[in-house]
């Protein structure tokens, strides 16, 4: 038998015996859970693995078809767990379940969702005054990268009005991503 107690076993007794006076991490301290099925941090940001994709009003096939997403890539949050499937909130707020086997841990986001118009600013380093290298129509779906908790590096693939595709790979402001957190770093 082991002398110490892990921090996870820590965690989870303190949890669930509403322990207040347990330090941990800034993470956990902003009410992170662990999903029991899968063990990773709820909520979080997926995206959607293929498409069409049924999201159903409850765990299970058995449950009605609350939406379909027609665009594979999408970002989701997971708000939730249960068992095999995984609960979902869109960048319109709407939720559903889906199972976990159509949701995968690519890092995709949608460029500035709430604005109506109005160009997004793709540098060439994560420094806001960097150059510019092209400009990014509110929407508009990316590939995320790395984030450094204000900058995120991305990469898109453009097809123009003349139907030649262009490629893409800089950076912009984290707070214009709708699929990564506020703050949030990974590489």
């Amino acid at each position: 038998m082991r002398p110490f107690i892990s921090l996870r076993l820590l965690l989870v007794l303190a949890l669930a015996l509403g322990t207040p006076a347990l330090s941990v991490t800034p993470l956990l301290a902003q009410n992170a859970q662990v999903g029991a099925s899968s063990g990773l941090p709820i909520p979080r940001f997926v995206s959607m693995r293929n498409a069409p994709t049924n999201v159903r009003v409850g765990p299970g096939t058995n449950y009605d078809i609350a939406f379909t997403f027609l665009r594979p890539g999408v970002p989701v949050e997971i708000t939730a767990e249960f068992d095999t499937w995984r609960r979902i909130r869109d960048v319109e707020g709407d939720e559903g379940w889906v199972h976990q086997n159509l949701v995968v841990g690519d890092r995709t986001a949608l460029v500035a969702p709430w604005q109506a118009e109005g160009p997004i600013a793709l540098r060439v380093s994560a420094s806001p005054e960097s150059a510019i290298r092209a400009w990014l129509s509110p929407k508009m779906l990316v590939s995320v990268r790395t984030c450094t908790g204000t900058a995120c590096e991305i990469r898109l693939s453009h097809t123009g009005p003349d139907g030649r595709t262009s490629s893409y790979q800089g950076f912009v402001a984290q707070q214009t991503l709708w699929g990564v957190y506020e703050g949030e770093v990974f590489d």
